[in-house]
């Protein structure tokens, strides 16, 4: 289980938390319950808050990414093991890596922050990333925290650049005969020459390996990565894609993500630039990434749209909700919030919506436009292409649900939103993360709000 980072940015992890109003489903609030205790944990360091929590699903136990600090502890909250991992010296300026160049930048003691925490079930071990020295990660023996490896010698072995905790994201696809692989995504905050914004990298089984993070395919043409051309950043010069969420499903990875356009509204002749929430697939085996599409996603109820993605998270539909939506209750289900409008991506209005999506139908979307752009109908249509109207090139072949495209008409954007189906909305109390799961055939949401409520 990984929670949305959002939810765990507190320096206490549960004291604040109080149980919230509950909503039946004719729209009835019911009475608040009691308060109850809550289990509390609290860091050593009044400095810095906690970043990311994962749980380990055979144990129970907590691993949870803070500043300068990973902690495991059990789960009732009580601390097994600590690991330090900052400060340290070093300078935001200094770029890798450091044993083929020396920097000549002033090195100052400098918090780390944990920016991605993953466990690595097949080989026992936690990845922890953080923001020193441009995304360093350290893999730790998930018993005890012992220090495996933490590979510094290449310059692919510096993910990100970015000190944002909520910068990167990352998913591990796993294989029984072979090497795992991570697909790390990234906000690269205009240093495209550095870091790929989305890639794929090898996860030995060494962790002491020069192998570790290396990417998984790399030619002088081609990689396993998509980068932003710098082309881009004369466009819109703060241009970023910043990635809230991302898991695998079937054959296909997927991050959910929020990026800058210029649009010219309707009788205006100028552009502005808004936000725009949008899923991003890559095949799990296409190591050159042309499989690469991605979809806007938004919302909307009675007229309201809300398009500024805050969280989500994958579920299953569970029988109940499966009928009424037409699907199978094994079926993907995202659950994602998205707040009102576009334009304000750090200042989001407090209006919110608690929004469902059937992955089928987005994969049915992402199909169709295949098929349609390699009929040779529109262009590729990715606002961040360095020429936005290249023409899609026609092909005699069969799309099907598993098509991970070829070396042309990529990477492709589909240009009409997919909608999710509003489900509860809130208009004082942003909603900030949110974990689902199936109960005794219901779905059951947990949400969480900007000022600390908890919802169910």
């Amino acid at each position: 289980l990984i929670m949305s980072p959002a939810m765990w940015k507190w320096t206490c992890l549960v004291s604040h938390l109080l149980l919230s109003t509950t909503v039946s489903p004719l729209g009835r609030q019911q009475p608040p319950h009691p308060k109850r205790p809550f289990i509390t944990f609290t860091g050593e360091q009044a400095e810095g808050n906690f970043n990311h929590l994962v749980v380990d699903e055979r144990t129970g136990h907590i691993y949870l990414g803070a500043v300068n600090r990973i902690y495991k502890l059990s789960s009732d909250l009580k601390v097994l093991v600590t690991h330090e991992t900052g400060p340290d010296d070093d300078n935001p300026k200094c770029y890798p890596p450091r044993i083929v160049q020396t920097c000549n930048e002033p090195l100052t003691p400098t918090n780390n922050i944990n920016k991605m925490l993953l466990i690595d079930y097949k080989e026992n071990r936690l990845l922890a990333c953080g923001s020193l020295y441009q995304g360093i990660c350290k893999l730790l023996r998930l018993d005890d925290l012992f220090k495996l490896g933490e590979p510094f010698h290449k310059k692919e072995h510096y993910l990100s650049g970015v000190n944002d905790s909520g910068s990167v994201f990352g998913v591990i696809v796993s294989y029984s005969n072979m090497d795992d692989k991570l697909f790390i995504a990234t906000a690269v905050d205009g240093k495209p020459e550095y870091f790929p914004t989305i890639s794929s990298r090898k996860l030995t089984k060494n962790s002491e390996a020069d192998g570790m993070f290396a990417y998984v395919f790399h030619d002088e043409f081609v990689a396993s990565m998509i980068k932003i051309p710098s082309d881009t950043f004369t466009i819109i010069p703060d241009f970023d894609i910043y990635y809230i969420y991302g898991f695998s499903s079937g054959n296909f990875v997927y991050f959910l993500t929020l990026q800058p356009e210029m649009i010219s509204p309707p009788g205006s002749t100028t552009k502005e630039q808004v936000y725009t929430s949008k899923l991003v697939r890559l095949c799990k085996e296409d190591t050159a990434f042309n499989s690469y599409v991605e979809v806007p996603i938004g919302c909307e109820k009675n007229g309201v749209e809300y398009r500024l993605l805050q969280a989500a998270y994958l579920s299953k539909a569970g029988a109940i909700l499966a009928r009424s939506l037409g699907v199978g209750p094994e079926d993907d289900i995202l659950f994602t919030v998205f707040s009102k409008g576009q334009k304000r991506k750090m200042k989001s209005l407090d209006e919110s919506a608690l929004c469902i999506f059937v992955l089928k139908n987005i994969n049915d979307r992402i199909k169709d436009r295949l098929q349609s752009c390699y009929r040779g109908e529109g262009t590729l249509d990715l606002a961040w292409l360095k020429v936005k109207d290249i023409p899609c090139s026609s092909a005699l072949l069969t799309i099907d649900d598993n098509f991970c495209g070829l070396d042309m008409n990529a990477p492709l954007g589909v240009s009409s939103m997919v909608r999710g189906l509003p489900i509860f909305t809130e208009d004082g109390d942003r909603m900030t993360s949110v974990i689902a799961y199936v109960y005794k055939n219901h779905s059951l949401a947990f949400v969480g709000t900007k000022s600390g409520k908890l919802k169910k």
